[in-house]
């Protein structure tokens, strides 16, 4: 049986993921196929996109126009571009893609991300009409940003994080935009209705329409060269209709998990994997937006890039180290076991990781869950101090339990509000709008899970 790594998708995680392998394997050629006769295992990335690797997470940048796509590309890692794997053979241990080829591995990794969630809407099918856009990758992006021009008339579906990163891109772009958000305030799963009400009033400084609890029906759509037509209206549960040029569809994502349920691993919401971020199948593990982990999908990079660099430590053991831990079958990967336990040591000394009691534990990283902070600048090119940049952040439970203790500093001249949860004498989440002077001491409390100190709250909020 082959050694080898085979890693399904190039994206934050799976490159990540490639990018720390390869420092001590042999990194296989972006068009070559790995054999079982390498000395070391060899490490061969599948993405079904044509780009390059790229950061994700600076979509918005691209679509602003302050960034071009070059400028989003992550370091050199070797993939296999525009293949798409379209089936696992568990029992071979080879995976099959659409161009043919057939590739063994010794451990799969599955990185295959998410997909962008297409709401039940009448007009919108399988095909999308031309001028509806989904908000995911950087083909995505680009085709947004060909079809936007100065007075286009936008209407975004969705106010997630996502949604106000669209809607703020566009509007830079000179677009005449329509935020439509569902939910009762922007950003629910971040903020409070006050936090909400703040960012609101930012977009509607650039010219962004804000319509909350607007529920949307379906779509308009007239003859095109397309086979679903082109929008011209987004049609409102109430009746009303958004005239349309260009339709955003930011509702979510979904992982994309129908490989790895062809091939009869455990998948609930995502793929189901333990803290080594191995799957039902001891030779195939998950990370990123399609893994799950104690019942959470996280969908965020913070977490893809966390477990990308504890599984990459993990692979990296030296044998004896693996056989400690490793399946019945006996498989492990050869490595340089000095540089295994550097790598884990240096995963755990910096927080990544937790570390394992028992004679493994310097060598043997563990994946115990991500405590995320959502971070965002909402950028204006206007003039005066109603339009200048908005800083936001959010950790946490945001919203309080009874019982929980909450402190919140509000100044509404600067546009600034800042609010902690603290239940008994851990600080459990908070939000900081306007001003993040206070956020690095506040998420290493949270991240670090540790009793408060005895100074009142209001100073790390960096009050008076």
């Amino acid at each position: 049986m082959s050694k080898d790594i085979v890693v399904i998708g190039g994206g934050t995680a799976g490159a990540r993921l490639a990018r720390q392998l390869t420092r001590r394997t042999t990194p296989a050629a972006a068009s070559s196929v790995p054999t079982a006769s390498a000395a070391t295992p060899t490490v061969t990335v599948i993405g079904e996109e044509e780009h390059a690797p790229y950061n994700r997470v600076l979509l918005a940048e691209v679509l602003a126009g302050r960034y071009g796509p070059e400028v989003i590309a992550q370091p050199e890692t070797p993939v296999r571009r525009g293949v798409r794997v379209v089936r696992i053979d568990r029992a071979e241990r080879v995976v099959q893609c659409d161009d043919g080829s057939v590739v063994p591995y010794g451990t799969l990794v599955l990185a295959t991300g998410s997909n962008p969630v297409l709401p039940p809407l009448r007009g919108l099918g399988a095909d999308l009409p031309d001028g509806v856009h989904p908000f995911r990758t950087l083909d995505d992006c680009l085709a947004l940003a060909a079809a936007v021009r100065e007075g286009t008339r936008a209407v975004v579906i969705g106010g997630g994080l996502l949604g106000v990163s669209a809607a703020r891109a566009l509007a830079e772009r000179g677009a005449q935009v329509v935020l439509a958000q569902q939910g009762e305030h922007l950003m629910q799963r971040q903020l409070d209705p006050e936090a909400s009400e703040l960012l609101r009033g930012h977009l509607e400084t650039l010219g962004v329409e804000v319509h909350t609890e607007c529920r949307v029906r379906g779509l308009r759509c007239e003859a095109g060269e397309g086979a679903a037509g082109t929008v011209r209206a987004v049609e409102l549960a109430d009746g009303y209709a958004l005239d349309a040029d260009l339709v955003v569809l930011a509702c979510g994502v979904r992982p994309r998990v129908g490989l790895a349920q062809a091939a009869g691993l455990e998948v609930r919401h995502g793929i189901v994997v333990d803290d080594e971020l191995r799957t039902s199948d001891p030779h195939i593990r998950a990370i990123g937006d399609c893994a799950e982990h104690n019942g959470r999908v996280y969908g965020l990079a913070g977490p893809a890039l966390e477990q990308a660099d504890i599984l990459a430590a993990l692979l990296l053991t030296s044998p004896s180290a693996a056989a400690l831990t490793a399946p019945p079958s006996g498989h492990a990967d050869t490595a340089d076991a000095a540089y295994a336990v550097e790598a884990a040591a240096a995963a755990v000394s910096a927080g990544l990781v937790a570390a394992v009691t028992g004679p493994a534990s310097a060598s043997l990283p563990r994946y115990t869950g991500t405590r995320a902070l959502t971070r965002l600048t909402l950028n204006s090119r206007g003039t005066g101090a109603s339009a200048g940049p908005l800083d936001l952040a959010a950790f946490g439970e945001t919203n309080p339990l009874p019982g929980d203790d909450v402190v919140r500093l509000a100044d509404a001249t600067r546009g600034a509000y800042r609010k902690v949860v603290v239940r008994g004498d851990r600080l459990i989440g908070g939000i900081l709008l306007g001003d993040l002077g206070a956020v690095g001491e506040l998420a290493r409390t949270w991240e670090g899970d540790e009793p408060l100190p005895s100074t009142p709250l209001f100073h790390l909020l960096g009050g008076a």
